[in-house]
């Protein structure tokens, strides 16, 4: 009995109880369990995430406080590139790797490889996988060297990656330069294992009837000899592309005619848009002039039939607009050149340029500049076939004048110029009290000329008489950006016109991608 008394019971609890949440967790009433289960949640996640923050914090630490510890990658593997080839791969991933053994080369020579250079190792390498297009993920871990000969320190890095789609179809309604049409294309991302590209394109529109296009591009830098001394640094911005294009063109609205082309192309491209790309390319066209109108020009049925060129180009390109069709800040520069008659029917050297700077003037106004300019030097004595003259004048040139209404005519055709320039001032602001709306107020001012060469004379002489008398237009109107093109609606009137030149005056529409 004694043993009993001395084991004693809590009383049980009975309500009604004291509540003991604290104010802070500001917890809603027992009676509303959808609030009760929303605010459980929402604590969990706050603790999971304070959690995850501090292991996050811990994790930093601990790597930031061992970046010096010596550390040597011994290999690299990629897993999950199914489609992809190992040549490729190994291409790109084994200039990061140390050279391999030798006589002269010792464990105490790699000494100053440490974590820190791994890890830059491994986000340099995932970055480079990333750029090829080929893969949605990359996912990067370390591992201790499964090698038998590893030595203390040796690691393996992981790359553990998924696949993009291959197979790519679209349809599409498209509008820009001055007309409108459909589209389709089909488009094989990784087509044989090593980031090539093979795309094919078939278009119907207004002018161009119809169009299509097929080419192959591929990478090309990371089968170029590779030294192990060299410090790693493959990229894939060197790549390589064969074409075959043809197309047919309705001129009947300044040149009463159809041209019909069919060509092939392979070129080099090199560089970022950024800093700056090259582009070499030889190209292969036959161009034939036909369907003439009952009203086309003398000069225009002399210049009907077939042509044949063949040119090699450069091309070099720098954009750091912070739009392509709105800018606000950056420049934009373009030079290219041809020589054409490495064969064919034709000979000539032609060069042009175009500039534009962009900057804000005051918050929500921008002003822009933007020149152009072109020379055409024949150089076997013909006159140049007129599919490769300069075309001047329009909504997307020298507003207020007809699209490739400026320079030599023959009654009511264009015959294009063998010398262009053209310069303009834009100024677009913000409609008042609406500035989030994507329409703009645009005031403009174009000025430009083409003129055919006059081989009497000099060159300088040809370029001061073109300079001196200027084709001017001028105006007001309204700038959208409908996804990928731009929209313009003005008025205005041409202030200076040559006596062939034609004029457009009041409203005029222009949609296209590269406005003067």
């Amino acid at each position: 009995m004694a043993a009993a008394d001395s084991h004693l019971d809590a009383p049980p609890l009975r309500p009604p109880l004291a509540n003991t949440s604290a104010p802070r967790d500001r917890e809603p009433p027992h009676a509303d369990l959808d609030k009760l289960r929303r605010w459980q949640e929402e604590r969990i996640a706050r603790r999971l995430r304070g959690e995850y923050e501090s292991a996050v914090l811990h994790l930093a630490e601990v790597v930031n406080d061992n970046m010096s510890t010596p550390l040597r990658l011994a290999s690299i593997r990629v897993e999950g590139a199914a489609r992809t080839r190992q040549s490729f791969l190994s291409a790109l991933v084994t200039p990061f790797l140390p050279p391999p053994a030798t006589p002269s080369f010792s464990a105490s020579s790699d000494h100053s490889s440490s974590l820190g250079d791994v890890l830059h190792k491994a986000r340099h390498i995932g970055s480079l996988l990333q750029e090829t297009d080929i893969f949605q993920s990359v996912e990067a871990r370390l591992e201790g060297s499964r090698d038998f000969l590893a030595r203390p320190g040796d690691v393996d890095l992981v790359l553990r990656t998924r696949e993009r789609g291959r197979f790519y179809l679209n349809t599409s309604t498209q509008v820009g330069n001055n007309e409108g049409g459909a589209s389709a294309t089909c488009r094989v991302r990784n087509a044989f294992g090593g980031a090539e590209l093979l795309q094919a394109n078939l278009a119907f529109a207004t002018t161009t009837r119809v169009a299509f296009s097929a080419s192959l591009s591929a990478p090309l830098l990371p089968y170029l000899p590779y030294a192990p001394s060299a410090s790693p640094n493959p990229n894939l911005n060197t790549r390589g592309e064969i074409s075959i294009f043809g197309h047919e063109r309705d001129n009947t609205t300044f040149a009463s005619s159809f041209e019909g082309v069919r060509g092939l192309r392979a070129a080099v491209r090199t560089g970022t848009l950024r800093n700056g790309t090259h582009e070499f390319a030889y190209e292969g066209v036959l161009r034939h002039i036909g369907n003439l109108a009952p009203t086309a020009s003398i000069s225009i049925r002399e210049a009907a039939g077939p042509s044949i060129k063949s040119a090699l180009s450069h091309t070099y390109m720098r954009d750091t607009r912070d739009d392509a069709l709105l800018g606000t800040q950056g420049s934009y520069v373009k030079l290219s050149h041809e020589l054409a008659g490495l064969g064919g029917d034709t000979s000539f050297f032609k060069t042009e340029g175009a500039t534009q700077l962009a900057r804000r003037l005051l918050p929500g106004v921008t002003v822009s500049v933007a020149a152009r300019s072109g020379l055409l030097w024949g150089l076997d004595g013909r006159p140049v076939p007129f599919s490769d003259r300069f075309q001047l004048g329009g909504p997307m040139s020298v507003r207020m004048f007809r699209a490739n209404g400026l320079g030599p005519q023959d009654g009511p055709d264009s015959l294009g110029g063998d010398m262009y320039w053209a310069a303009g001032l834009s100024v677009i602001g913000d409609i008042p009290r609406r500035p989030h709306w994507p329409v703009k107020l645009q005031g403009f001012v174009n000025l430009g000329r083409l003129d055919s060469m006059d081989k009497s004379r000099s060159l300088i002489d040809n370029v001061r008489e073109s300079i001196s008398k200027p084709s001017v237009g001028a105006g007001v109107g309204l700038v959208y950006k409908l996804d990928a093109v731009r929209v313009e609606v003005n008025f205005g009137v041409p202030l200076v016109a040559s006596k062939s030149d034609g004029v457009r005056k009041g409203i005029q529409v222009g949609i296209g991608l590269d406005f003067l």
